[in-house]
C-alpha cells in the first residue's frame, strides 16, 4: 500500500471544462427566439493532453479549478470555476457556446500549458442536452538547451524567446517549457548591445520545440564566427499519450485511473483504480439517501462523483470503507475536510451498493 496517504499539496495543474476568454474561443450566435428554456448538463469526458515526455512532465489540471463559460446570444449564463458550477444549467433554448480553459492565459509564461475546448450546441426547448468536452492543449512552447561552448563564447549574452504575444528571458539554467499562444516564436540573443535573431519557427497548438544552441568550431577547435542551431523535434507530444475516456487498459494504476463514468460501465472488474471527487456520505438505500455536507454520522461509506459540485445521489458512485487504515483515513466523520478533494481508490466495482454502482474492498488509495 505504498500509495496510501499520499497528499499532493498545492494547486494541481489536470482536465476538463475550463475557460477564460483567451485565444481560439468559438463564437456562436443565438438562434430565433424560443419561449422555453432547456437544461444543459456538462461533463468532462476526456483530456487528449499528451504528457511532455521528452522535456518536463507537467501535472494534468484539476477539473474543479478549470474556468467554465456558457454564453447564450450576448448573455453570459455562467462564468466561473467548473467545480462550483451547477450540475444542471438552465439555458434559453437555441444556440449557445460552451467554453472551458485550464487557466487564464493571454501572454507568455513558463510551465503553463493551456488546455481547453469550445462547443457550439443547440439546446432543445424544455429538453436536456448532455455535452461532453474533450480538452486538448491550445498553446505552444519552446525549450532551449545551451551547450557549454556557447556559454564560454557569450558569457555576457542573454537569450530571449519571443512570440507574437510577448517575450521571456531564458536563463542558461532554465529547464522549464516557455509557453506562447500559437504563431511565430523566435530565439533572440542580446550581446554587447546588439540583438541577433537566431531562428524563427511557426508553432501551432500542442507543438513544443526543443532547440539546442552551440557555437560552431573550426578543425583546430577554436570558435568560428557562427553558431549552430539544432532542432530536436517540433512535436514532442507524440510518443506518450494521456487520455481519460473510453480507452482500454484504464484502471491499472492511480495515474491511469478510471473516471466515475467509466467505472459505472465496468461493473464486475476487480482490483482497479477509480478517481473522482468526494462529495458526501451517510448513504442509505432511498433515492435521496446521501448527505453532501457535514456533520456526518457514518464512517463506513462515502460517495464520489466526476465533479466536486454534484448534489444529486444519481450522479454519484458509492464507496464502502473497510475497517482499518482505509476507513481511518477516508471516513467523513473524523475527516469532513475531505469533501471536495479528489481521490483515487483501488477496489472492486459492484453493480449496487446503497442503490448505486459502487466500489467495495478498497485496498489502496491516494488523496490529492
Amino acid at each position: 500500500m505504498g500509495n496510501k496517504n499520499v497528499m499532493k499539496a498545492g494547486h494541481l495543474l489536470t482536465a476538463v471544462l475550463a475557460v477564460a476568454s483567451v485565444a481560439m474561443t468559438v463564437s456562436c450566435s443565438k438562434g430565433g427566439d424560443v419561449p422555453a428554456d432547456g437544461i444543459l448538463r456538462l461533463r468532462f469526458e476526456g483530456m487528449a493532453a499528451e504528457a511532455v515526455s521528452k522535456v518536463i512532465r507537467e501535472e494534468m489540471p484539476d477539473t474543479n479549478d478549470f474556468i467554465l463559460e456558457i454564453v447564450s446570444g450576448n448573455t453570459v449564463i455562467y462564468k466561473g470555476l467548473y467545480g462550483q458550477s451547477p450540475e444542471k444549467v438552465a439555458v434559453p433554448a437555441g444556440n449557445c457556446t460552451v467554453s472551458v480553459r485550464s487557466e487564464e492565459f493571454d501572454g507568455p509564461a513558463f510551465a503553463s500549458p493551456l488546455y481547453g475546448d469550445d462547443r457550439c450546441v443547440v439546446v432543445p426547448a424544455g429538453g436536456v442536452l448532455d455535452v461532453s468536452l474533450v480538452c486538448t492543449q491550445l498553446n505552444s512552447g519552446i525549450v532551449l538547451k545551451t551547450d557549454p561552448d556557447f556559454l564560454t563564447a557569450y558569457p555576457e549574452g542573454v537569450l530571449f524567446v519571443r512570440g507574437e504575444d510577448g517575450q521571456l528571458m531564458y536563463g542558461y539554467s532554465e529547464k522549464r517549457v516557455a509557453y506562447f499562444l500559437p504563431g511565430n516564436i523566435s530565439v533572440v540573443l542580446k550581446d554587447a548591445g546588439k540583438e541577433n535573431v537566431l531562428m524563427t519557427r511557426m508553432l501551432g497548438p500542442r507543438e513544443i520545440l526543443t532547440v539546442r544552441i552551440g557555437v560552431a568550431t573550426s578543425v583546430s577547435g577554436t570558435a568560428e564566427d557562427g553558431m549552430t542551431i539544432q532542432l530536436d523535434t517540433t512535436r514532442i507530444w507524440s510518443d506518450e499519450e494521456y487520455v481519460i475516456g473510453g480507452e482500454t487498459g484504464k484502471g491499472d494504476s492511480a495515474e491511469n485511473a478510471m473516471s466515475v463514468s467509466q467505472a459505472k460501465t465496468s461493473i464486475g472488474k476487480d482490483d482497479v483504480w477509480v478517481t473522482g471527487y468526494i462529495v458526501g456520505g451517510d448513504l442509505s438505500s432511498s433515492s435521496t439517501g446521501i448527505s453532501f455536507s457535514p456533520p456526518f454520522g457514518s464512517a463506513t461509506n462515502l460517495a464520489i462523483a466526476s465533479r466536486g459540485s454534484v448534489t444529486e445521489k444519481g450522479s454519484c458512485m458509492s464507496v464502502q470503507l473497510p475497517s482499518g487504515d482505509v476507513r481511518d483515513a477516508l471516513n467523513l466523520v473524523t475527516n469532513p475536510e475531505l469533501v471536495g478533494r479528489r481521490v483515487c481508490l483501488k477496489g472492486d466495482i459492484e453493480a449496487a451498493y446503497f442503490g448505486l454502482p459502487g466500489i467495495k474492498n478498497v485496498s489502496d488509495f491516494v488523496i490529492y
